[in-house]
């Protein structure tokens, strides 16, 4: 049976993840053992030890924004807090997720692919803050600057019939609102002197 464009794009990016989460675990557990052994940390193996982390962290992250997620999956707060933690080591860009219940895994692919796209409008870093405001609303915001990467990307989130550019670092951009639409839902922005608020 043939997928419409977006699924088989979630089930390419599952695939993805599941492959690379088994490598990077054993190097984990590679450096684990290595540590239980008594073998001094050296800074090249810190070096390694961290950058394994950033990934594993990350793929977690993507796992959920470009993974398939079915209506009735949920994700609960702890693992949502859990992600968002360990990719916010070391970046610029920080993350405050409010909402304390579980929620369905595919709108908070939604709300991860916002977060995405405004982390790409951050270059001075900042906190995005999340909130849900119930019957499935959400409300990010942060100090994002609505110039970067590129103002019609986001004219085009809130209107999904314009057409931008598209680089691959900017794919959540054309997911996002796909995403939504067949959700019914649009999505609004306001922009301020600090920063920017979506709503969907």
């Amino acid at each position: 049976m043939w997928q419409s464009n977006h699924n088989l794009a979630a089930l390419i990016g599952s695939r993805i993840c599941h492959d690379l989460i088994s490598p990077i675990g054993a190097i984990c557990n590679g450096l684990e053992l290595l540590s239980l052994a008594g073998k001094p940390i050296s800074p090249e193996m810190a070096l390694i030890s961290e950058s394994v982390e950033n990934a594993n962290a990350r793929i977690r992250f993507l796992r959920v924004a470009f993974g398939l997620a079915s209506p009735e999956q949920s994700i609960g707060p702890s693992e949502v807090h859990s992600i968002l933690s360990d990719i916010s080591v070391g970046n610029r860009v920080q993350f405050h997720w409010a909402p304390e219940g579980e929620c369905p895994r595919c709108q908070v692919r939604e709300v991860f692919l916002a977060l995405q796209c405004f982390e790409s409008a951050m270059p001075q870093g900042g906190t995005v803050t999340v909130t849900s405001a119930g019957d499935s609303c959400w409300e990010i915001s942060g100090p994002a600057d609505p110039n970067r990467p590129d103002p019609q990307l986001w004219q085009a989130l809130c209107d999904p019939v314009l057409q931008a550019q598209i680089a691959p670092a900017q794919v959540q951009f054309a997911l996002l609102p796909t995403l939504l639409t067949e959700r019914g839902r649009r999505i609004a922005i306001e922009t301020g002197d600090s920063g920017m608020v979506m709503r969907f």
